[in-house]
């Protein structure tokens, strides 16, 4: 791979410094690098492969000269700056809602539809983080029986929420280890007017609300699973709920296949799949875990079985890490493709 000048948008965030640890373990070409991010937080300097890089308030004259851009400040800076970065000549891997449902912008899993991405414009959108984990685990299903129902329960870590819903649990939980008062202020979503606590606590409720009860998190899970699989005629339904995990979602997946797949040929696939570690021992308590896919690349998939509701049915137990493989790694990935392409 040749090297390449890199700017990362959002850089003193959960997600750019996930990414920026990334990049360095995976040892990505970097000829440059430019550390972008808000007023507030220009000044922050951050260590890369050993040197002190001094993050800077975003600008259009940043983008010059910049090959590729990962952008992880969020919704509203993507379509404030993705745009002028394009203008600049920049390639942006953009990890935030803005662009993602655009016909005109791939909507990107490498394991599941790497191909798309080569009639990009400019943009390429990374995936909502539990569509990712999603994804990757459908895809071996997908391809050898299709699907023709998806029915997903999401447990959702407090890092999907970023570093300000990570604080919050960390200072709940040691307010109640000294016996004092608990205090919410970000959760379920900082700009609504009630908070609760997330501390031995599960919320029904990621993101804002939208229509038909629905929040937007779980239309992202519907819209951009179709948009990935360029399939609108799968049905699915989601119900996202943020849990006390401080990383790594999990999601309880249920799939109507179109043919018939027993949980042993399932669990075959799984163990082929690129992407994927299959660990699926319920006799021996064998199960994906936050604890364990915490800082792990691969989505891991167990308590694979049939259903017996439904004749082509399948449950899965599946968990990934939000801030890698949901969000970070993801648009590395992409980002090394287009590189060795």
């Amino acid at each position: 791979m040749g090297a390449v000048n890199v700017a990362v948008v959002g850089a003193t965030g959960a997600v750019g410094r996930e990414l920026l640890g990334i990049l360095e373990e995976r040892s990505f070409p970097v000829k440059s690098l430019k550390l972008l991010a808000s007023p507030r937080s220009a000044g922050t300097k951050i260590l890369f492969n050993g040197v002190e890089v001094t993050v800077e308030a975003v600008s259009a004259a940043h983008f010059k000269g910049v090959d590729l851009a990962f952008f992880t400040a969020g919704g509203e800076a993507s379509k404030e700056w993705v745009p002028v970065a394009v203008a600049a000549g920049c390639t942006v891997i953009d990890n935030s809602s803005a662009f993602r449902m655009d016909p005109k912008v791939p909507l990107i899993v490498p394991e599941v539809n790497m191909e798309a991405v080569k009639g990009h414009e400019g943009i390429i959108a990374n995936p909502n983080c539990s569509t990712i984990i999603m994804c990757v685990a459908l895809k071996p299903i997908y391809d050898n029986a299709g699907i023709r129902r998806v029915v997903v329960s999401t447990y959702q870590a407090v890092s999907g929420a970023g570093n300000a819903a990570m604080e919050e649990l960390q200072a709940q939980a040691e307010a109640y280890v000294r016996g004092e008062a608990i205090e919410a202020q970000v959760l379920p979503v900082k700009g609504l007017p009630k908070h609760y606590p997330i501390l031995f606590n599960v919320i029904p409720q990621v993101d804002v609300p939208v229509q038909q009860g629905y929040t937007k998190e779980e239309w992202k899970t519907i819209h951009e699973t179709q948009k990935i699989f360029a399939d609108s005629s799968m049905r699915i339904t989601a119900t996202t709920v943020r849990v006390p995990v401080m990383r790594s979602h999990c999601e309880s997946i249920n799939v109507e296949t179109n043919r018939k797949l027993t949980a042993e040929e399932c669990r075959r696939l799984f163990a082929a799949a690129p992407g994927i570690k299959l660990v699926d021992d319920l006799d021996a308590q064998i199960y994906p875990m936050p604890l364990d896919t915490s800082g792990q690349d691969l989505v891991w998939v167990g308590r694979i079985r049939e259903d017996t509701s439904l004749e082509n049915g399948l449950n899965l137990w599946v968990a990934g890490d939000q801030l890698r493989k949901g969000a970070a790694l993801n648009a590395i990935q992409i980002g090394e493709y287009l590189i060795a392409d």
